[in-house]
């Protein structure tokens, strides 16, 4: 079946990787809300043009959102300490991460405060040595996918923030099982990558963070959270 889906605006089709040349195809869905169901949203648009050696990589943002881990900013209680610790993350344009109260909030919720103390200082102690990362690094995946809006939000989660998805790994086998191909849950912004689930553990984390290097999916409005990656014959 001839793809019907074209890169977005500045993004190249194809990549060169370790592991070959593969095309990236971004498929376009509507504003994924709570009450939609993942199988349901793969079926509707991706489905019928999987080959079985292609992989679907999804956005870890619409798994989060469709498990309900997605919290209006407005209705998240924060407590003292997030509002403390959250003075200290580094901001960037690409995401706000842990750097606004309701985020580091829910970070506290879902790691534990005494962890997330432990990270804070070490983060302290590594930044006098010129160390940086150490809090996330010690946090791990699920503090490095909380995020808030920021600039390219689309409504209407220009006003929430979201957890990681749960389970990323169990998600993708499951999705994997229902669509016949491999599934890669990723995290992905115009500054990194990170491989957060995977339908079978033997693919490298190197293949979806060389596939996703340049961020094809993009991160404005262009509404396009799922991609079918091909290897190029």
């Amino acid at each position: 079946m001839e793809m019907p889906f074209v890169p977005n605006e500045g993004k190249k089709l194809t990549i060169d990787t370790d592991f070959g040349t593969y095309a990236r195809y971004p498929v376009k869905t509507h504003v994924i809300m709570k009450e939609d169901k993942i199988p349901e949203v793969m079926d509707r648009y991706a489905k019928e043009y999987l080959l079985p050696e292609d992989t679907l990589f999804i956005s870890e943002k619409i798994i989060a959102i469709m498990q309900g881990r997605a919290f209006k900013v407005d209705e998240i209680k924060v407590r003292p300490l997030a509002n403390l610790l959250s003075k200290f993350v580094l901001k960037t344009s690409y995401g706000i991460g842990l750097g606004m109260p309701q985020t580091m909030e829910l970070c506290i919720r879902e790691i534990g405060a005494p962890r997330v103390l432990f990270a804070a200082a070490c983060s302290a102690a590594g930044k006098v040595v010129g160390k940086r990362g150490v809090f996330y690094n010690i946090l791990g995946m699920k503090a490095r996918a909380i995020d808030g809006p920021c600039d390219c939000t689309i409504p209407p989660y220009n006003n929430y923030a979201k957890l990681a998805p749960d389970k990323p790994n169990e998600v993708a086998a499951d999705l994997a099982k229902h669509l016949g191909c491999d599934v890669i849950v990723i995290d992905a912004n115009d500054i990194g990558v990170n491989v957060l689930g995977k339908s079978r553990q033997d693919i490298p984390d190197a293949f979806g963070e060389q596939v996703f290097k340049d961020n094809p999916l993009d991160q404005s409005s262009q509404c396009t959270p799922l991609c079918i990656v091909r290897k190029v014959k």
